[in-house]
């Protein structure tokens, strides 16, 4: 599994909107600017968050993109799934139903499982709101000497 600039630039996308979002409405040029990510390559990406309803948009002069939650309400999870489609360390997993012809007898499967199962709760553990707190509780730790 290997995340793509989509699903990374998506989280970027949403974490700059917690951070940045006190309830009005933020410009996409805004976003990027502040990310350094093409607003051609943010377009697309906002779109996808719209149409999925983490994110609520208005047009017109005091537009832009907002959460439409709270921070604590968007799993890492769930916005790379979004993105990504599946995060299945192999394809046999990508579904529901396991296709492989092999599965019955395959001696890595559940290996392959037990990985797919922490990678899945690990990031659906952790929220936009935990990632903004690590990052405030960095900060605070800056020694001088």
């Amino acid at each position: 599994m290997k995340i793509s600039t989509k699903g990374r630039y998506a989280l970027r996308v949403m974490i700059d909107l917690a951070q940045n979002n006190i309830e009005e409405f933020v410009p996409l040029k805004e976003i990027s600017e502040r990310q350094e990510i093409s607003l051609k390559y943010l377009e697309t990406i906002i779109g996808m968050l719209c149409r999925a309803g983490f994110v609520l948009s208005m047009r017109g002069k005091s537009g832009g993109y907002k959460l439409a939650k709270v921070p604590g309400d968007y799993t890492i999870g769930s916005i790379l799934k979004l993105t990504e489609g599946s995060l299945s360390p192999v394809a046999c997993l990508d579904s529901d139903a396991n296709q492989c012809s092999r599965s019955a007898h395959c001696i890595t499967l559940p290996m392959w499982q037990k990985l797919d199962n922490l990678i899945n709760d690990y990031l659906e553990s952790v929220t936009v709101e935990d990632l903004i707190r690590q990052q405030n509780e960095f900060k605070g730790n800056d020694y001088i000497i």
